[in-house]
């Protein structure tokens, strides 16, 4: 059911919240981009936080019992969209990932995913009719989150594929996990993971072992994270300031706008600069958390659980990678990357936890 609601309703902490963390990022982008061919990029990324609040208040209005309903054809779709992107699409950048829309806008498929697989665990959950899962139950969520998990690993983007798994995580603990299910699980992991990384591609492999020795490929794989980590480093307390990064400016840092616009931020803006927006994600997390808590159903705790999940687990990947903590995996930081698609979903996601909020007081 579509419902106009007043402004007045709207979660404006979580909205504010979000639209600060947009601002700091186009401030980034314009940043790294001033003087390369990219110069046009913080406007493009204005335009994409402009229709992301849009669609923020849009998927507001809709009953998100009615979007949960309807999970099942958008899984269908966005598989169906996914399995012919492989068969199609162009390969830009080494992948197949991206529809392109013409006069340089692309969209991604699989960010959209992330937003359909929330609906889809929740609407799941919902109907659980006992308050811990079968094995059955255990193993048919699974297979349902592994399907499009698969079909993004074999672009190959291995960053997005891997974005969907908290979601999973977050919808099996809510549904209740015993203690024989959790063996199952991580003997599962145990079996698996070997059998996934002789899968993987070896530019794959690469960046997933340089995080542990980066000075062994100081020119390969190891470059990217080594320039990260000494933007981060040459940021010292307060930073250079706004366009004086040298790693940015000089052309040092790789994809400064993009995956690794956090290491752009420390350099340019410190270690207070990173405190700050780090203390702005703890702050979004909590709100999206506390809506959780006040939702008036299983569905609902789900969509918001799911959204915070996605959210802590894209903020600790990008900011453990930047540091050299985490192997470099190509997950942009959430609302501060440039990217329509990255922010639309998030947006979407958001606006999902806000509808959650306006119907709270429903039975």
């Amino acid at each position: 059911m579509f419902t106009l609601r007043s402004f007045r309703e709207l979660d404006w902490t979580l909205l504010i919240l979000a639209l600060i963390l947009c601002g700091v990022g186009v401030l980034q982008i314009y940043s790294a981009t001033q003087t390369s061919d990219l110069a046009n990029h913080w406007w493009k990324q204005v335009l994409y936080i402009v229709a992301g609040v849009v669609v923020f208040y849009l998927v507001s209005q809709v009953d998100y019992h009615t979007l949960v309903g309807q999970s099942p054809a958008l899984y269908i779709a966005f598989g169906v969209v996914l399995f012919f992107l492989l068969i199609l699409s162009r390969v830009v950048l080494g992948a197949k990932r991206w529809i392109s829309l013409g006069a340089g806008f692309k969209v991604q498929p699989s960010e959209f995913m992330k937003f359909v697989l929330i609906l889809f665990v929740a609407r799941f959950l919902s109907e659980l009719k006992s308050d811990s899962l079968s094995l059955r139950d255990l193993l048919k969520l699974s297979a349902l989150v592994l399907v499009p998990f698969g079909l993004v690993a074999l672009q190959p983007d291995l960053g997005t594929s891997l974005c969907y798994l908290p979601i999973l995580a977050v919808g099996v603990l809510l549904a209740g996990l015993s203690r024989q299910q959790a063996v199952v699980i991580l003997l599962i992991f145990v079996l698996v993971v070997p059998v996934g990384w002789f899968a993987l591609k070896d530019y794959q492999k690469a960046r997933i072992t340089s995080f542990m020795d980066p000075a062994s490929d100081p020119q390969g794989s190891g470059y990217q994270v080594l320039q990260s980590k000494i933007a981060v480093g040459s940021g010292g307390m307060w930073g250079l300031g706004v366009t004086r990064g040298m790693q940015i400016q000089l052309r040092f840092l790789p994809f400064a706008h993009t995956d690794f616009i956090f290491a752009a931020f420390a350099e340019e803006h410190g270690f207070v600069g990173v405190v700050t927006v780090l203390g702005l994600y703890f702050l979004l997390l909590m709100q999206i958390l506390q809506n959780a808590q006040t939702a008036s159903d299983r569905a609902g705790t789900a969509i918001c659980m799911g959204v915070g999940a996605l959210l802590l687990f894209h903020v600790l990947e990008n900011a453990g990678m930047v540091a050299g903590l985490m192997p470099v995996a190509g997950i942009p930081l959430p609302l501060m990357s440039y990217g329509g698609s990255s922010i639309l979903s998030f947006f979407l996601m958001l606006g999902l936890v806000n509808n959650v909020r306006l119907r709270r007081f429903l039975q």
